[in-house]
Order: C-alpha cells, then structure tokens, then sequence
C-alpha cells in the first residue's frame, strides 16, 4: 500500500507540474493521500501487535484485536492439520502464516508473520503434540 500511495504522490506531482491550474486541487490531494497513508500505517502496527499466541501443556491459544478481541483456544488432540502457507507478498518479507485446522469451522486459529524456519518448528512441535494427545482418544 505505502508503494502505491508513494508512486500516486509522484504522479500527482508530476501533473501539478505539468499543468500549473491543478496545483490546488493537487496539494489538497497529496495531503489527504499522506493522511491516510499515515493512518494506514499507524493501524497496521496496532494490528500486528495485537496478535498472540501461547503453547500451553494442552492446547494452543492465539489471541488477537485490540477493538474486537478474539481468543481462540485450540487443544492439541483436536487439530487435524497444521499448515504453512506464504502468499507472494509474505515471501517477498521473509515471514509466513501458520494455520491450524480442527473439525468446527468457527476455529479460526492462525499465527502470521512468523520466519519461515520458526513456523516450520512450531508445525512440527504442533503436530506431535496433537499426535500425542489424539493417541489417548
């Protein structure tokens, strides 16, 4: 978002430039651009470092929210996959989102921004764990 917001400011510049009349209209247009995009980038940190999680002896528990808080509390035997995803943009910085799936569909559990080889050990201890305790049932 923050390359987008950056390129259309040169391009507002560059018509300002251009065609001298717009230069109002412009400014206005970059400050509200630059508001927003200041705003943007304020919340994205409030988001990040509202998420959570905690492995505890039995379950996982992932929090996030600040606003509308969520607790989403998963028990190893429980799970049925671990997952590891990472969309183009999450490769492009070096972080992945692990997944957790259980048999409810409100389980919405899933711990992003992880490094790759961080999310790869947390799958590994997860699905053993949940090997483990589902053993029992």
């Amino acid at each position: 978002m923050l390359c987008a917001a950056m390129l259309l400011v040169v391009l507002l510049v560059v018509l300002a430039v251009m065609v001298p009349s717009t230069r109002p209209v412009v400014a206005v247009a970059v400050g509200a651009l630059l508001v927003v995009s200041a705003y943007g980038w304020w919340l994205t940190g409030r988001q990040v470092a509202a998420w959570g999680w905690v492995e505890r002896d039995s379950d996982l528990v992932v929090t996030r929210g600040r606003v509308w808080r969520r607790l989403d509390v998963v028990p190893y035997g429980r799970m049925q996959l671990v997952d590891v995803t990472a969309g183009p943009l999450q490769r492009a910085f070096g972080v992945t989102t692990v997944m957790l799936h259980t048999a409810s569909p409100s389980t919405r559990a899933r711990v992003p921004g992880l490094p790759p080889e961080d999310a790869r050990r947390l799958r590994d201890r997860l699905a053993e764990r949940g090997e483990a305790q589902a053993a029992g049932l």
